[in-house]
């Protein structure tokens, strides 16, 4: 379900929609523009298995998770800061 697997194709394995997630997210966005962006370009691309909206939040809970994301003091989400 993270990772690809037998069942679950690289396209739909959570950290690849993490990954296209983690593009999206340049400047802070609200769980629902995030989700417009995501899904606006799904259509674009012609992908015929689309993502749900379940699918969605279960990787921004695995970003979350990662510590790759946070939320910022106004709700909206954005790329953690990542100390080198």
């Amino acid at each position: 379900m993270l990772l690809p697997t037998k069942g679950v194709s690289a396209d739909r394995a959570l950290i690849t929609i993490g990954a296209d997630l983690l593009e999206e997210l340049r400047d802070p966005l609200s769980v629902s523009a995030l989700w417009e962006r995501y899904s606006n370009r799904q259509r674009s691309t012609n992908k015929a298995g689309r993502i749900t909206f379940d699918w969605f939040s279960l990787s921004l809970t695995a970003l979350y998770a990662m510590r790759l994301i946070e939320t910022s003091p106004d709700g909206y989400l954005r790329r953690a800061h990542v100390p080198r």
